[in-house]
């Protein structure tokens, strides 16, 4: 990118957000059209729990994502270092429970986690922890869980907080910001589009389907966490992500379904009696919100670039960031930036992500 583009980002959830914050940082004219509003209400971003936890995700996928996690557990603290407003965000690591009856389901989970070491060693160690260590790293929690495993160096960050961020950056640079205007790619003129509209982008791309989420946010006053908590379970493994002021975000549930009515009530009483029974606290807690959103996803549950040929100007299509959103978009900007850049991208080479011309 030698001299100024013109350019426009059709899409302002985490990734539109992010791409157009790190080109009008490098001097290009920035346009955006978003469907919905500046809050971000209808992006699967402001929904999500935002753990960046590469090791325990391996669990349920594949080794490129891993990879591309590791790279954006490096380039959070810089992308964050960029804004004025505060973002919360911390690598505390990841602790991993279990009740007796699911320890054949952690034992096979502990297994997949030795598998992805083995093929990526520079993953720290996990390491086994009994009731008293347990204790020592969740006080609160205390020694009700007989066993775990802690994965140091996993980390999260405020999702809420990131998205009000860039935008207050955003508006800082004068990006052209189009709120409740949705584009098509051949609606636009500049020299590049950048299409970041998730499950908008369907018309346009085959294959791209929706996975359901299902999360509650609760504040706990009673609970102090210090880090991320999944409990193990064949079912429904849960999250607990802990954000500022005693507020956690608790999921589990994935369902390929476009719908986006209300939680049921099965979902609803599945994650509040799991997280119960991680902490006695919770039975006090205040339900702030249950909240349903769908993930842009794949046939192979795998991110992709590509860009179509056919089209003028030149259109590049990200998509497919599924439930690792936050996890791999670093990874998924600094590959679209050196691919504009260069005309190809060996970081995308390096992870196995596809770009494609169609």
């Amino acid at each position: 990118m030698a001299k100024p583009l013109t350019t426009t980002i059709l899409g302002a959830g985490l990734m539109g957000r992010l791409l157009a914050l790190a080109l009008a940082r490098a001097g290009h004219t920035v346009q955006v059209f978003e469907a919905g509003g500046p809050e971000a209400e209808g992006a699967a971003a402001r929904v999500a729990a935002a753990m960046l936890a590469p090791l325990a995700e391996s669990a349920i996928t594949e080794t490129s994502v891993v990879q591309m996690g590791q790279h954006g557990l490096l380039r959070w603290p810089e992308l964050i270092a960029q804004l004025d407003a505060p973002v919360f965000f911390q690598q505390n690591g990841t602790l991993i429970l279990w009740h007796r009856q699911d320890a054949a389901e952690a034992t096979r989970f502990g297994h997949q986690l030795t598998a992805t070491r083995q093929q990526l060693p520079s993953l720290p160690a996990p390491q086994a922890v009994d009731a008293a260590a347990i204790a020592d790293l969740e006080p609160s929690i205390g020694t009700r869980f007989a066993q775990g495993l802690y994965l140091p160096g996993e980390g999260q960050l405020d999702n809420r907080q990131l998205l009000a961020a860039l935008l207050l950056q955003l508006q800082k640079h004068r990006v052209d910001l189009h709120w409740h205007s949705p584009r098509e790619p051949l609606d636009c003129r500049a020299d590049w589009v950048f299409d970041c509209r998730g499950l908008g982008a369907r018309g346009q791309w085959p294959g791209l389907r929706a996975v359901r989420g299902e999360v509650l946010r609760l504040h706990a006053p009673g609970v102090d966490l210090r880090r991320p908590v999944r409990l193990v379970h064949p079912r429904y493994p849960l999250y607990i992500a802990p954000k500022p002021g005693n507020v956690f975000v608790v999921g589990a549930t994935e369902i390929e379904s476009d719908d986006l009515s209300p939680m049921s009530v099965r979902s609803s009483l599945e994650l509040l009696s799991a997280a119960y029974s991680v902490h006695s606290g919770f039975g006090e807690a205040r339900i702030l919100e249950s909240s349903t959103q769908c993930r842009p996803t794949l046939p192979n549950n795998l991110p992709a670039i590509r860009q179509l040929s056919a089209q003028a100007p030149r259109v590049l299509q990200i998509n497919g960031l599924y439930r690792h959103g936050f996890l791999i978009a670093p990874a998924m900007l600094d590959a679209v930036l050196e691919f504009i850049e260069k005309g190809h991208s060996a970081l995308a080479d390096q992870w196995k992500l596809a770009i494609e011309t169609v």
